[in-house]
């Protein structure tokens, strides 16, 4: 029995009683519960499941004063965060709603790996007047010298997974280099994975990438291949048979189609948080080529990849110019048709005619700007500019022989083009890394009486190195595009040599073996086939 001590004439001692740090409940037993996280093999989490249970179930039940709530468990997997620990997450709910008074943990590590994220938590269980127990450490979170205990050691285990993380991530980079990886195609139409974990394809899907690739080399933009995607009910992998152009986007650009794998498109940022972010660079990327069967072959593939290339430069320009999108649309002659006089495009606009709706075609200075300064340019009602591109294409396939020469010609131009382009690009990437090393000697030897004259130097250095770096982007994409031009005059060439004369005016058709249309006036117009050959025709009146 406890003996009241006198200190003063008007204050007694009462002496403390109990394990310190340990609560006593002086109304019934202590509701104690326990946690733990168990292995992630499904075998060896059971049997660790069960030995936990039947350890704390028989640690709990052997003190009178406690009475065992409930043991949770979470795989080992998600140490280092508690976002996806479905039964701490449960347990501190019970915690909140008073259910718990007391809770066991075999140690810190167990209970987090994120100093923040369990000085948060304990902290939190303390001001509800709840125990956490570590028994490896020996420590009772409701002790005054808890907290500081508490810190060093979820420090420990916060480095110890971070140097996990760190051996892991030098573990997979090092299989990538091995070309050793594994497949993830759960989105990817057109193919399954097998068995061995490799993807096989599936034909019916593979059918509808093949088509959705050929639409875009031969000139169709993404609305509009999403727009007949839609139409035709072609079922994407979650189910859906809606499409836009988002998802044509990135079929184009998945580079599995060609039968390559690029690892590492993306990388984790922080281990703690399991962050990740695509990589644009900030780590190194592996190409991985032929390592499956190609759905794409490599011509077509090669040829997509220029176009987008192409087309997203045009794009940039236009943007720039406060122009539209020459490839958000469904009529080819948008990205054909061009004004003689400003040299801008027509555009499709409708009119009426008693009545009936009309398609005609105008100068966009017409049609867009709030003056007028091309008023030379004609109107052109779009059926008769119709029969009149297909009159010229008929009159061309009866004598495909200029056609033929013409496409030589420039071939072997674009060939010498791209020669002097080769000795351009190594010209300036010689002077890029010669200004590389001019910098660095002068960061070396800048000092104080040399600073203002070196900053200058330094200032001039990298002015021109952003310069050659602007022209060697310039011509590397003028290079792409002069190889692109070449591949389509061979595909116009081959077109041509099958071609029986057209009944009618057909968009693909025209995509692929015209490069531009002129409109000189409202009787006349010039075409210029892929590979150079123009021929002048009429428009009716």
């Amino acid at each position: 029995m406890r003996e009241a001590i006198h200190t003063a004439d008007n204050v007694t001692l009462i002496p403390a009683t109990g394990i310190q740090g340990v609560p006593q409940y002086s109304l019934g037993q202590a509701r104690v519960a326990a946690y733990c996280r168990v292995s992630t093999d499904e075998e060896e989490q059971q049997n660790s499941y069960n030995v936990q249970i039947n350890y704390y179930t028989d640690y709990i039940n052997a003190n009178p004063n406690w009475k065992l709530v409930g043991i949770f468990a979470d795989e080992g997997i998600s140490g280092t965060q508690t976002a996806n620990r479905t039964e701490f997450n449960r347990m501190i709910k019970m915690c909140r709603r008073k259910r718990i008074d007391i809770i066991l943990c075999k140690s810190i590590s167990r209970f987090a790996r994120n100093t923040v994220d369990c000085l948060d938590y304990v902290r939190e269980l303390k001001s509800l007047g709840i125990a956490v127990i570590f028994e490896k450490e020996n420590i009772n979170t409701l002790s005054a010298s808890s907290e500081f205990a508490i810190s060093l050691y979820a420090s420990f285990a916060q480095a110890e997974s971070e140097s996990i993380s760190r051996n892991v991530t030098w573990g997979i980079e090092r299989a990538f280099r091995e070309g050793k990886f594994t497949y993830y195609m759960k989105q990817t139409l057109g193919y399954r994975l097998g068995d061995d974990g490799k993807p096989y394809i599936i034909e019916e899907e593979a059918k509808a990438v093949r088509d959705i690739f050929k639409m875009f080399a031969e000139g169709h933009s993404m609305a509009e291949i999403a727009v007949v995607m839609t139409e035709r009910g072609v079922v994407r992998r979650n189910g859906s048979s809606e499409w836009n152009r988002h998802h044509v986007n990135i079929i184009l650009r998945n580079e599995k189609y060609v039968g390559d794998a690029i690892l590492q498109k993306s990388y984790t940022v922080d281990c703690l948080t399991h962050e990740r972010a695509r990589n644009y660079g900030q780590k190194p990327k592996y190409l991985i080529q032929n390592c499956h069967d190609p759905i794409i072959d490599r011509d077509t593939w090669d040829k997509v990849r220029l176009e987008l290339a192409r087309r997203s430069s045009e794009n940039k320009s236009a943007r720039k110019k406060g122009e539209k999108s020459r490839y958000h649309t469904i009529y080819a002659l948008t990205s054909l048709l061009y004004c003689s006089h400003c040299g801008k495009p027509f555009r499709r606009t409708t009119w009426q005619w008693n009545g009936k709706k009309k398609g005609v075609w105008r100068c966009a200075d017409r049609l867009e700007s709030p003056k007028i300064t091309c008023k030379k340019s004609p109107s052109i009602h779009e059926d008769k500019l119709h029969r009149a591109i297909v009159n010229i294409i008929n009159s061309t396939i009866k004598d495909t022989e200029q056609l033929n020469a013409a496409v030589q010609e420039s071939t072997q131009a674009s060939r010498s083009e791209m020669m002097e382009i080769d000795k351009e690009i190594v010209t300036l990437s010689a002077r890029i890394a010669e200004i590389n090393a001019l910098r660095d000697n002068l960061i070396g030897n800048i000092s104080g009486n040399q600073f203002e004259f070196l900053s200058t130097e330094l200032r001039t250095l990298n002015e021109e190195e952003q310069q050659k770096k602007d022209r060697l982007d310039e011509i590397k994409q003028l290079k792409d595009n002069i190889k692109l031009e070449v591949q389509k005059a061979a595909s116009a060439r081959e077109m041509f040599g099958n071609m029986q004369p057209m009944e009618c005016f057909d968009d693909n058709i025209i995509r692929n073996i015209i490069e531009r249309i002129t409109v000189n006036g409202k009787t006349e117009i010039t075409v210029r086939f892929r590979g150079g050959l123009e021929i002048s025709g009429p428009v009716e009146k």
